[in-house]
């Protein structure tokens, strides 16, 4: 199982352009304004400090790279649905998130994460179906675990499927206070990252009499 040995933060951008280490996978980040984006990457780092965390929403205003086991990047994309932005603060945004997920081509996977506490809302499924829309993989992860009981999880994770339309296996629960779904959420980055295999030609392919040209 991947171990997280190393990690850094890299830059911040305002627009796609090149950056150092370009080249490398990302994963990105998407969910609303105080969903928990910062606090699930230094819990998967191991490292407290690595992304800023703040109480207050709406904090992340720029695309932030970070760098980890100098192997992929984890990708904190702005945070939507802050109410109390000013709207064309909110605009310049979500162009931000747009013009990222449309302009990587290192981009390799998506973890939309929502609060368990609260069925999604009308902006995580305008994500989702941005992200279908653009035919870029995801994964719902639903943050926020240790707030609520086994049982009360249980009814929440029917209730996010049905407003994402993704079935329960697809959904992680996650916490970075008491590390719920840390081994799964490893387990879905370590599969992310495999390279591509190309599938091998069966025995009675490589077997077969090649055409002649005449």
């Amino acid at each position: 199982r991947m171990t997280i040995k190393k990690s850094k933060f890299v830059t911040s951008l305002a627009e796609l352009k090149p950056f150092p280490g370009q080249g490398l996978p990302e994963i990105a980040l998407a969910g609303k304004s105080n969903v928990g984006k910062s606090s699930l990457i230094n819990s998967f780092a191991h490292n407290s400090k690595l992304a800023r965390t703040s109480s207050e929403p709406g904090k992340t205003r720029l695309v932030n790279f970070y760098l980890l086991n100098e192997e992929f990047f984890f990708v904190d994309l702005p945070g939507y649905g802050f109410a109390r932005a000013p709207r064309q603060e909110r605009e310049r945004w979500a162009a931000m998130i747009e013009g990222y997920l449309e302009g990587s081509k290192n981009l390799r996977h998506v973890l939309q994460l929502v609060d368990i506490r609260h069925a999604p809302t009308q902006e995580d499924q305008m994500m989702t179906e941005y992200l279908r829309h653009y035919n870029l993989p995801f994964t719902v992860v639903a943050t926020k675990a240790d707030k609520l009981s086994k049982a009360q999880r249980g009814r929440s994770i029917p209730a996010i499927c049905r407003a994402l339309a993704v079935q329960p296996w697809e959904v992680l629960t996650y916490s970075s206070e008491d590390g719920t779904g840390m081994d799964r959420l490893l387990a879905r980055v370590e599969e992310v990252l495999q390279p591509e295999v190309e599938p091998e030609m069966p025995e009675w392919a490589e077997n077969m009499p090649e055409d002649d040209d005449e």
